[in-house]
């Protein structure tokens, strides 16, 4: 694991402790010597997870499509920053450049970006390890959804153990680098039990 992808919200209108909660998971990703790569946004989580990277001495790679490369949106003092042609051209190039995934708190962004990663995964597209960092618990009510979808067979088992979760940046990464891809998951397009 070299380069974490992190998938977060953009909005400035949310409480302080989500803000602490994204630089101290930049600062955890700069001190494992790993490198961030994100949205390339300068607000909200998005700004705070690269601060907090870039504080700690960290390498920050930001990957925006052209309609958010302004100054009010795109964050000025990266290590690397690319400006591609469209949303569909930055989610693949962040999985593209991207080891691993965590999504911390945000909105339809962070949640779409997060279900496709695990959508790829569940379907064989990469085998990488995803993490969702549960600040002050707002994943559990996405978590108990992925619960009772299993429960009611739209998803196997197999596909809970596609992601980790933890409360606190540090071990959330541990339980990253332990992360090993689910055995079974050909199940999901074989249909053999």
């Amino acid at each position: 694991m070299k380069i974490v992808c992190v998938y977060c919200g953009s909005s400035d209108k949310i409480s302080d402790e989500y803000l602490l909660c994204a630089r101290q998971m930049g600062a955890s990703i700069a001190r494992r010597e790993l490198i961030l790569a994100y949205g390339a946004g300068c607000t909200g989580m998005m700004g705070a997870v690269a601060d907090g990277a870039l504080q700690a001495g960290g390498e920050v790679i930001g990957v925006i499509p052209q309609m958010f490369a302004t100054p009010t949106l795109m964050h000025s003092h990266l290590t690397r920053l690319e400006i591609v042609g469209s949303m569909h051209a930055r989610k693949q190039r962040l999985v593209e450049l991207s080891d691993a995934f965590i999504a911390l708190p945000g909105g339809y962004g962070t949640f779409e970006e997060l279900f496709e990663v695990l959508t790829w995964a569940q379907i064989g597209l990469h085998s990488k390890p995803v993490g969702l960092l549960n600040s002050r618990h707002y994943f559990d009510p996405l978590l108990s959804a992925i619960e009772h979808a299993r429960t009611e067979g739209f998803m196997y088992a197999e596909h809970q153990s596609l992601f980790v979760s933890d409360e606190q940046p540090e071990s959330l990464l541990d339980q990253l680098g332990k992360y090993r891809y689910p055995q079974g998951m050909e199940k999901w397009l074989t249909r053999e039990e």
